[in-house]
C-alpha cells in the first residue's frame, strides 16, 4: 500500500507548530490532541522540522531552568526526514526504524506537507495485510481439503 493510500483513509488533519511557539504551548497542543510527534512548519507551510515527545524531554533534562523559556526552534529536529507520499508503507516503516524514531512527516513531488505516519500507523497496516493473508490461506485450505 503506498503512503498516499493509507492518509486518504486513515488522516483526517495535520497538526502542526511553528519555530516561534514556546514549547509549554506546543508541549500542550502534543498532548490536547493525544500524538507524540508534529511537523514544525514555516510561514508559507513547508516543513522545516519536527518537534517530537523525546525532543521534549531532552530539553527538560539538559536545561530545566530555562525550559519555559525555550522556543521549538531550540528543540526541534531539523532537518527532517521524511517519506513521500507514493513510497511504500514499508519503506516508510524502514526508514523509521533505521533512524530509530517513531514518526515520519509526508511529503509531495514539490515537498509540501502531506500527512504524518506513525510506527503504530505501519504495524496497523502490516498486521491487516498480515490477517488478510491468514484468511486466504485459511480458505484455500478449506476448498483444497473439500474438492
Amino acid at each position: 500500500m503506498k503512503v498516499r493510500e493509507f492518509l486518504e483513509q486513515n488522516q483526517p488533519r495535520i497538526i502542526v507548530c511553528r519555530r516561534s511557539d514556546t514549547l509549554q504551548a506546543a508541549s500542550t497542543l502534543l498532548y490536547t490532541s493525544r500524538i507524540g510527534a508534529m511537523p514544525v512548519v514555516d510561514a508559507d507551510g513547508n516543513i522545516v522540522g519536527i518537534l517530537s515527545e523525546r525532543d521534549i524531554v531532552s530539553a527538560l533534562s539538559q536545561r530545566p531552568n530555562e525550559v519555559l523559556k525555550l522556543r521549538v526552534s531550540d528543540v526541534m529536529s531539523s532537518p527532517a526526514i521524511t517519506c513521500n507520499e507514493n513510497d511504500d508503507m514499508c519503506d516508510a516503516m524502514r526508514v523509521m526504524l533505521n533512524h530509530k524514531f517513531r514518526h515520519l512527516p509526508v511529503v509531495d513531488n514539490q515537498g509540501r506537507l502531506r500527512g504524518m505516519l506513525s510506527i503504530r500507523d505501519c504495524l496497523a497496516m502490516q498486521l491487516k495485510d498480515k490477517e488478510l493473508e491468514a484468511n486466504v490461506l485459511r480458505d484455500s485450505f478449506i476448498a483444497a481439503r473439500f474438492s
